[in-house]
């Protein structure tokens, strides 16, 4: 296959490789969420069978694997590389989730653009030819996201408004070069853009102008429109990034007021569910993507969207010594294929 360069951060591909098939792995609350029904499997108890919160984000992440694998008829076996990663030291979910599978794995940390991260490698590999199947998997758990990033969930702190909610969830995605009724068309990689915000309780705020600028060079390298898309969809900048976003946008004079979605705002219900701002964490986008977006292109409704997950490069040593939130995005164009084979239901 050939691929090309176009613009400063992006790719076409001349044989675009294609979604294979995808799964989902969800928490309770994400169960009883608007996205609730089209989810494949949930835990009641968001332990999946583990006595702690680390095991159980692992499991997950196996889980989805498995399920993305069975739709397509794929073994482990027939799996080039595993492109995997979490918001966890050292990124134990993944290595814990992937050890059993045996895939060759690359180990990834882009925060809550994992998703993105691992979409765009995987695309890549199979466009240039270094193999016919690639998975992609990423995950985040409230339960490890609020002991490694806040404090541990028996303290009980008192969340602000501005703080997003830590979905429970995996999201596994097969990319190969067997058609399909999804393909990748391109990619743009994001760069790594920091206003100083230090406001951890805030990632909206830090991600939104990473997400303005991959979007902003998205459109002017593919030379195209917001209107190009049926709809562009940032991965987790909540109700309060939403807002800094559309208002970025709007002084590059760039309007996404039409068609702009955000999986964090999708997710769960605001209202009913008290998420504040809304979802976030790696599996926030991921599991949006392959319960929600994909069903979407691959029937035809939607023919081509832009999907950017949005991650909020912290640590706890940098947030500890007072360094700033940066964020980064990165935008994968994702088209219908009408003629593609449909992905079989489990």
């Amino acid at each position: 296959m050939i691929q090309r360069t176009k613009g400063a951060q992006s790719i076409v591909f001349a044989e675009a490789p294609y979604i294979m098939s995808s799964a989902s792995v969800v928490g309770k609350k994400e169960s009883e969420g608007p996205l609730g029904e089209l989810f494949d499997t949930f835990d009641e108890t968001n332990l999946f069978g583990e006595e702690t919160w680390e095991l159980a984000e692992g499991v997950m992440q196996r889980e989805a694997c498995v399920r993305a694998l069975h739709k397509a008829n794929v073994t482990p076996e027939q799996v080039r590389y595993l492109f995997g990663g979490d918001l966890l030291r050292q990124g134990i979910a993944t290595s814990m989730g992937a050890e059993s599978l045996q895939i060759p794995l690359f180990g990834l940390f882009g925060a809550c653009s994992t998703s993105g991260e691992a979409l765009a490698l995987a695309a890549m590999c199979v466009a240039a030819g270094y193999g016919e199947r690639m998975l992609a998997v990423t995950s985040s758990h409230f339960g490890t996201a609020e002991k490694e990033f806040r404090f541990p969930l028996s303290y009980a702190n008192q969340r602000p408004l501005s703080a997003q909610w830590t979905v429970t969830g995996s999201g596994a995605f097969l990319v190969g070069n067997k058609k399909s009724n999804v393909k990748i068309a391109g990619l743009t990689i994001g760069k790594i853009v920091d206003y100083g915000l230090k406001d951890s309780q805030n990632m909206g705020a830090c991600m939104a102008p990473a997400a303005a600028d991959t979007i902003a060079v998205n459109l002017k390298d593919m030379g195209r429109s917001p209107e190009d898309y049926d709809r562009i969809i940032t991965g987790d900048l909540g109700y309060v990034g939403q807002s800094i976003l559309l208002d970025l946008m709007r002084k590059r004079k760039i309007d996404l007021t039409q068609n702009h979605m955000d999986c964090g705002m999708t997710i769960f219900n605001q209202q009913t569910q008290d998420t504040h701002s809304g979802g976030s964490g790696c599996g926030c986008a991921a599991t949006t993507l392959a319960a929600y977006i994909l069903p979407k292109l691959r029937t035809g409704e939607w023919k081509r969207v832009l999907f950017v997950p949005t991650g909020a490069l912290m640590s706890t040593v940098s947030y500890n010594e007072g360094e700033s939130v940066p964020g980064i995005a990165h935008g994968i164009v994702l088209e219908h294929e009408p003629s593609g084979k449909k992905q079989e239901v489990e």
